[in-house]
């Protein structure tokens, strides 16, 4: 648990609060008794996430928009830290191309505005792995070329830059951390949801999973709880104003690997595979250098996958069972 005593700050805002990611950020402020307000469009997030704090005075749940400017601005009254963790996910941008640049590019604009405007002592911002494209080289570390190869790369990395000029025209206390597929307990289970999540619905509900291209394609796992130690870090160590840096455990596991130890977690023999055409723009290969993250914030991240996938899986399974009642 966060030790507030010696935490700087003394209220917070999380955007997408009440998302898989934020929520257990929110939840780590909240219990460890840091004033913290969460603020989510409901869009991809959940009231079920969060509804075991509402008996905490230190906690507020607003339903807000990253692009309502106006009552934002309302929100940042005496506010310390901004983690921006609100964003449209990869699976939405195929979709609707247009509101991914509004919410990853415009909202992050309007909310460094309200962080200068409000003198806020520091913002970091949940970026990704995606803003890199295909690899140029290995591992890939944060000075690797960024030619992103989807629609969401390019917000993402639009998102990015805003913050790099935030920091350098005013000298706003930034720092960027790149995500790399982040799993755990609440992740969303649908199909704009990750793909561990959705493998483990899918399996509990006996229905085939779907596996696009050959199933080689390696992904850099990171959980949840590393990625909250993560910003929690990010917004006390000084070293890290204006920097970036990968957000990732060295994990490396392909879609094919994963598909085996989630059967064997939770002991289904067999799963039905269906395979589909190569995702328009996805990536093949991520092998990635945490060498930074590491040096700078003292992270210990989770590198026992399948430890990871147990306490995920056990989630999963009281969910699905007791809460969605389709198993």
């Amino acid at each position: 648990m966060l030790d507030t005593k010696n935490y700087p700050f003394k209220k917070v805002l999380v955007t997408g609060g009440a998302g898989f990611i934020g929520s257990h950020l929110v939840e780590e402020l909240v219990i460890s008794g840091v004033e913290t307000i969460s603020i989510d469009n409901y869009f991809a997030g959940k009231h079920e996430n969060l509804s075991h704090l509402k008996t905490y005075a230190n906690f507020t749940e607003e339903t807000c928009d990253v692009l309502d400017f106006d009552k934002l601005d309302a929100l940042f009254k005496g506010v310390d830290v901004v983690f921006h963790n609100a964003a449209s996910k990869k699976t939405i941008c195929l979709n609707n191309p247009r509101l991914d640049l509004e919410i990853n590019a415009k909202g992050t604009f309007n909310l460094l505005e309200l962080a200068l405007k409000h003198k806020v002592k520091k913002f970091v911002h949940a970026s990704t792995g995606s803003v890199y494209g295909e690899a140029q080289y290995f591992p890939q570390d944060e000075g690797h070329p960024l030619i992103p190869t989807s629609y969401y790369g390019v917000s993402k990395l639009a998102g990015e830059k805003y913050v790099k000029v935030f920091n350098h025209l005013y000298g706003l206390d930034t720092t960027v951390l790149r995500y790399f597929h982040v799993y755990g307990p609440r992740q969303e289970s649908s199909d704009v949801g990750g793909v561990v999540s959705i493998f483990t619905r899918k399996m509990l509900e006996g229905k085939p999973i779907t596996i696009y291209g050959d199933g080689t394609q390696e992904r850099s796992f990171t959980y949840v709880k590393d990625v909250v130690k993560s910003n929690l870090k990010a917004s006390m160590v000084p070293a890290t104003k204006g920097e970036t840096y990968n957000c990732a455990s060295g994990i490396k596991v392909t879609i094919n690997q994963l598909a085996d130890y989630l059967a064997r977690a939770l002991h289904i023999e067999s799963p039905e595979i269906v395979h589909e055409d190569w995702m328009p723009g996805d990536i093949r290969i991520f092998n990635i250098d945490n060498t930074k993250i590491i040096k700078d914030l003292k992270i210990d991240f989770l590198t026992d996958f399948k430890e990871g996938l147990k306490a995920t899986t056990e989630w999963g399974k009281n969910y699905f069972t007791n809460q969605v009642g389709n198993v």
